[in-house]
Protein backbone atom coordinates (compact mmCIF):
# COMPACT_ATOMS: atom_id res chain seq x y z
CA UNK A 1 0.00 0.00 0.00
CA UNK A 2 2.94 2.36 0.56
CA UNK A 3 3.87 4.55 -2.40
CA UNK A 4 7.60 4.77 -1.74
CA UNK A 5 10.46 2.42 -2.45
CA UNK A 6 13.76 1.69 -0.78
CA UNK A 7 14.86 3.28 2.45
CA UNK A 8 16.19 1.80 5.63
CA UNK A 9 14.15 -0.74 7.50
CA UNK A 10 14.23 -1.58 11.18
CA UNK A 11 13.09 -5.14 10.63
CA UNK A 12 9.43 -4.11 10.72
CA UNK A 13 9.70 -1.80 13.71
CA UNK A 14 9.97 1.31 11.54
CA UNK A 15 6.91 0.53 9.45
CA UNK A 16 4.53 2.74 11.47
CA UNK A 17 6.71 5.80 10.74
CA UNK A 18 6.80 4.99 7.04
CA UNK A 19 3.03 4.59 6.83
CA UNK A 20 2.21 8.01 8.24
CA UNK A 21 -0.01 9.85 5.77
CA UNK A 22 0.32 13.58 5.11
CA UNK A 23 -2.22 15.60 3.15
CA UNK A 24 -0.52 18.45 1.26
CA UNK A 25 -2.76 21.29 0.08
CA UNK A 26 -1.52 24.02 -2.28
CA UNK A 27 -3.04 25.66 -5.35
CA UNK A 28 0.44 26.04 -6.90
CA UNK A 29 1.53 22.93 -8.81
CA UNK A 30 5.22 23.79 -8.28
CA UNK A 31 4.80 24.26 -4.52
CA UNK A 32 2.72 21.05 -4.31
CA UNK A 33 5.50 19.12 -6.04
CA UNK A 34 8.16 20.63 -3.75
CA UNK A 35 6.37 19.80 -0.49
CA UNK A 36 5.40 16.34 -1.77
CA UNK A 37 9.02 15.61 -2.68
CA UNK A 38 10.32 16.82 0.71
CA UNK A 39 7.76 14.72 2.61
CA UNK A 40 8.49 11.61 0.53
CA UNK A 41 12.23 12.05 1.16
CA UNK A 42 11.29 11.86 4.84
CA UNK A 43 9.45 8.58 4.07
CA UNK A 44 5.87 9.76 4.45
CA UNK A 45 2.95 8.75 2.28
CA UNK A 46 1.65 11.93 0.66
CA UNK A 47 -1.63 12.84 -0.97
CA UNK A 48 -1.55 16.25 -2.67
CA UNK A 49 -4.61 18.29 -3.59
CA UNK A 50 -5.01 21.75 -5.09
CA UNK A 51 -7.65 23.32 -2.82
CA UNK A 52 -9.13 23.42 0.66
CA UNK A 53 -12.41 22.12 -0.77
CA UNK A 54 -10.69 19.05 -2.24
CA UNK A 55 -8.87 18.53 1.04
CA UNK A 56 -12.18 18.39 2.92
CA UNK A 57 -13.62 16.01 0.30
CA UNK A 58 -10.62 13.72 0.68
CA UNK A 59 -10.82 13.84 4.47
CA UNK A 60 -14.44 12.61 4.19
CA UNK A 61 -13.30 9.48 2.35
CA UNK A 62 -9.78 9.00 3.78
CA UNK A 63 -9.88 9.01 7.57
CA UNK A 64 -6.23 7.94 8.03
CA UNK A 65 -4.51 11.30 7.60
CA UNK A 66 -1.86 12.00 10.25
CA UNK A 67 -1.08 15.61 9.34
CA UNK A 68 -2.29 18.35 6.99
CA UNK A 69 0.17 20.84 5.54
CA UNK A 70 -1.54 23.65 3.67
CA UNK A 71 -0.72 26.87 1.87
CA UNK A 72 -2.28 29.96 3.43
CA UNK A 73 -3.19 31.90 0.28
CA UNK A 74 -5.49 29.89 -1.98
CA UNK A 75 -8.59 30.85 -3.98
CA UNK A 76 -12.05 29.80 -2.74
CA UNK A 77 -10.83 28.66 0.70
CA UNK A 78 -7.67 29.90 2.43
CA UNK A 79 -5.47 27.67 4.52
CA UNK A 80 -6.78 29.55 7.56
CA UNK A 81 -10.38 28.68 6.62
CA UNK A 82 -9.37 25.04 6.10
CA UNK A 83 -7.68 25.07 9.52
CA UNK A 84 -10.86 26.41 11.15
CA UNK A 85 -13.05 23.78 9.46
CA UNK A 86 -10.71 20.97 10.55
CA UNK A 87 -10.53 22.22 14.14
CA UNK A 88 -14.34 22.67 14.32
CA UNK A 89 -14.95 19.09 13.17
CA UNK A 90 -15.28 16.44 15.90
CA UNK A 91 -13.95 13.81 13.45
CA UNK A 92 -10.96 15.84 12.21
CA UNK A 93 -9.96 18.14 15.08
CA UNK A 94 -7.18 15.83 16.30
CA UNK A 95 -5.27 16.06 12.98
CA UNK A 96 -2.33 18.48 13.26
CA UNK A 97 -2.49 21.29 10.68
CA UNK A 98 0.59 23.18 9.50
CA UNK A 99 0.24 26.39 7.47
CA UNK A 100 2.78 27.49 4.83
CA UNK A 101 3.14 30.94 3.30
CA UNK A 102 5.64 32.93 1.28
CA UNK A 103 4.56 36.05 3.19
CA UNK A 104 5.99 36.72 6.65
CA UNK A 105 3.02 38.49 8.25
CA UNK A 106 3.21 38.22 12.08
CA UNK A 107 -0.51 38.92 12.63
CA UNK A 108 -1.42 36.16 10.15
CA UNK A 109 1.02 33.73 11.75
CA UNK A 110 -0.31 34.47 15.25
CA UNK A 111 -3.92 34.15 14.13
CA UNK A 112 -3.24 30.70 12.64
CA UNK A 113 -1.39 29.51 15.74
CA UNK A 114 -4.17 30.82 18.02
CA UNK A 115 -6.74 28.96 15.91
CA UNK A 116 -4.88 25.70 16.50
CA UNK A 117 -2.23 25.41 13.79
CA UNK A 118 0.63 23.19 14.88
CA UNK A 119 3.20 25.36 13.11
CA UNK A 120 3.63 28.04 10.44
CA UNK A 121 6.35 27.55 7.82
CA UNK A 122 7.71 30.21 5.51
CA UNK A 123 8.26 29.24 1.88
CA UNK A 124 10.42 28.06 0.36
CA UNK A 125 10.07 25.10 2.69
CA UNK A 126 13.33 23.20 3.21
CA UNK A 127 14.00 19.54 4.01
CA UNK A 128 15.22 20.63 7.47
CA UNK A 129 11.81 22.29 8.11
CA UNK A 130 10.00 19.08 7.15
CA UNK A 131 12.30 16.89 9.26
CA UNK A 132 11.91 19.11 12.32
CA UNK A 133 8.19 19.36 11.83
CA UNK A 134 7.64 15.64 11.33
CA UNK A 135 9.80 14.73 14.34
CA UNK A 136 7.78 17.12 16.51
CA UNK A 137 4.27 16.67 15.13
CA UNK A 138 4.25 13.05 13.93
CA UNK A 139 5.57 11.30 17.01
Amino acid sequence: MASYSGGKSNGGEGSSHQELHVLAVDDSLVDRKVITSLLRKSKYRVTAVDSGKRALELLDTEPNVNMIITDYSMPEMTGYELLKKVKESSELCQIPVVIMSSENVPTRINRCLEEGAEDFLLKPVQLSDVSRLCNRVLR
